[in-house]
């Protein structure tokens, strides 16, 4: 698949992140990585993301990685494409694009660099350097120290001709709108906020149709629904949905930092997919916020 096939796929459909499947002492479980992906694959995402934000990339050593990726690449093989969360410091950052391209991912998510703060012209130089290491497709992920302006974005877009795609995780109005105006059609745009439905419609409008779904993990179901109804304007659904699942979702996710990965793996626990443990620093959804999420899931009926 070269980038700009990628880039096709990448333009239309829900996109999620998989949580990365833990044993109770903390180490990486391949076997019940597989099971997941094996159960989420057939519901229809576009694509897949190994070892993104919601997989705890923060956590992963070199060796977890790599057997991350390749779990991911061998399961979906056939059935949707996988692209690898990359990231931290440049070299790092080169290492691991490298690594899965080797393995076999069709495309790269580039997670911001690890805790300085830089120029725009020091972040541009490391989303530089991470594309021109390999020949797939990349998506930058523009989120917390990683603020590329339109400028910038469309002088990496003349660079880099692997650079397909740009996802949001600011929120930031005025900049998407200068992004997505600037670019155009040269980039495939990702809504990627925490809990993207909430924000998905007013994304849309602004020509960002697509975004990441991470309930995916726990109620695909819901998950598609909730998107067809976004690309139909089903203004009724979308509401439905929002005040009896999301809102009160919220309400959990924002009691502690860290719970929107810590409230995916309570949800893929509760339908029957348990992923074990966050790693630290994060930690796990307390028993009486377990049980109100339970409830919430409950309610969706059957996935």
């Amino acid at each position: 698949m070269n980038p700009q096939e990628l880039k096709s796929i990448l333009s239309s459909g829900l996109l999620s992140f998989p949580v990365t499947d833990f044993t109770a002492a903390g180490e990486f479980n391949p076997a019940s990585y597989a099971r997941r992906l094996e159960w989420l694959a057939p519901y229809g995402a576009s694509a897949l993301f190994a070892a993104g934000g919601t997989g705890e990339f923060f956590s992963l050593d070199g060796a977890e990685y790599s057997q991350i990726i390749k779990t991911a690449v061998d399961t979906c093989a056939g059935s949707v494409p996988i692209l690898a969360g990359v990231g931290g410091p440049t070299r790092q950052a080169i290492q691991m694009a490298q690594e899965a391209e080797r393995l076999g991912a069709k495309g790269l998510l580039l997670l911001p660099h690890y805790l300085t703060e830089a120029s725009q012209e020091g972040v541009a130089a490391h989303v530089e350097q991470v594309c021109k290491s390999v020949k797939i497709g990349v998506v930058v992920y523009n989120r917390n120290v990683c603020r590329l302006t339109a400028p910038l974005l469309e002088q990496l877009a003349e660079r880099c001709p692997n650079l397909i795609g740009y996802k949001d995780g600011l929120g930031d109005i005025e900049l998407m709108v200068s992004i997505r105006r600037r670019l155009g059609e040269r980039f495939s745009y990702l809504g990627g906020l925490p809990t993207a439905e909430v924000y998905a419609a007013a994304y849309k409008a602004l020509g960002v149709p697509v975004y990441s779904s991470a309930v995916f993990n726990f109620i695909p179901k819901t998950a598609m629904d909730f998107y067809r109804a976004i690309a139909r304007d089903d203004h009724e659904t979308v509401g439905k949905i929002i005040d009896d699942f999301f809102l009160p979702y919220l309400d959990i996710r924002n009691r502690k930092a860290g719970y929107a990965v810590s409230i995916v793996k309570a949800g893929a626990k509760i339908s029957g997919y348990d992923a074990g443990p966050v790693r630290a620093p994060l930690t796990d959804l307390l028993p009486n916020e377990y049980e109100m999420l339970a409830e919430l899931i409950k309610a969706q009926g059957a996935q």
